[in-house]
């Protein structure tokens, strides 16, 4: 079974993204920063990360490049997922190794569909 971390402040979204998820037959782990989703992968890389932005402590960007320096943290397939729309942030995520993204809100099948582009479904 792949593992999948979610990664948002919010305990709602990571909720719902739990769920979708789970509906997929992914084992779910939550970090509610991006420290502690460092930590998470430092004890087990998981197969896919689904990424917020915006969150305190360290952000999703700041977990991002860090992640990739990792011993085998090029491996996870990251979909960022965000309020942010601009252009220039979408392409400064990508640029820094994220896989996809998604913007909030987003529904299962906006989810299942960036998910199964990445191959993690």
């Amino acid at each position: 079974m792949k593992h999948c971390l979610v990664v948002d402040d919010s305990s709602v979204i990571r909720k719902v993204a739990r769920r979708i998820l789970e509906g997929h037959d992914l084992r779910i782990s939550e970090a509610e920063n991006g420290q502690s989703a460092l930590a998470l992968c430092k004890q087990a890389m998981p197969d896919g990360i689904l990424l917020d932005w915006n969150m305190p402590v360290m952000d999703g960007f700041d977990f991002l490049a860090e992640l990739r320096s990792l011993p085998g943290g090029d491996a996870p397939k990251v979909v960022f997922c965000t309020t942010e729309n601009d252009v220039a942030h979408i392409a400064r995520a990508m640029r820094a190794g994220a896989d996809e993204y998604v913007m909030k809100p987003f529904d299962k099948e906006i989810i299942t569909s960036k998910f199964a582009e990445v191959g993690l479904l």
